[in-house]
Parts: structure tokens; sequence; C-alpha cells
């Protein structure tokens, strides 16, 4: 794949490259396209996540961390 860039970008990619140690300007191009998929593999699994139902053993979780969370606050206790 080839692609050009106007001057201005392909400045802001000759200045990247320099800072942040890539050996050309393809390496950093592939470097934001591999973030770009985490990105949205991680938009996908918060999705999923918000839209599941929660598991009996999340809520158990959360109740154990919020009776710890209280007995922290409470003077002369130890959680």
């Amino acid at each position: 794949m080839k692609i050009f860039l106007p001057d201005t970008l392909m400045s802001f990619v000759d200045e990247q490259v320099k800072q942040r140690g890539y050996n050309t300007g393809a390496e950093y191009v592939c470097e934001l396209i591999r973030k770009e998929q985490d990105r949205w593999l991680l938009r996908g699994l918060l999705l999923d996540g918000a839209t599941a139902q929660p598991s009996a053993a999340a809520g158990t979780y959360f109740d154990g961390l919020r009776d710890r969370v209280r007995r922290a606050g409470k003077p002369g206790t130890q959680g």
C-alpha cells in the first residue's frame, strides 16, 4: 500500500519518527493502526459488558468489597 500525504502531515510524521524512535514513517503508521485496532477491540468489550447481565459472582464480589470498605472506614476495625 502506498499513501501520499500533504507536506504538513508528512512533516508531522517525520517529526514523530524522530521523537518516538521509529525507523521509518511506515513503522509509525503501522503503530497507529495497531492502536486503533486495540481501541475498537476495547470498545467492543466495553459495549458487550455494558449490555450483559451481571453474574452472581460479580454481585458477591462487590458486596464483599463494599463490606470491606465500610469496615475500613470504622475506627478500631481491620478489614
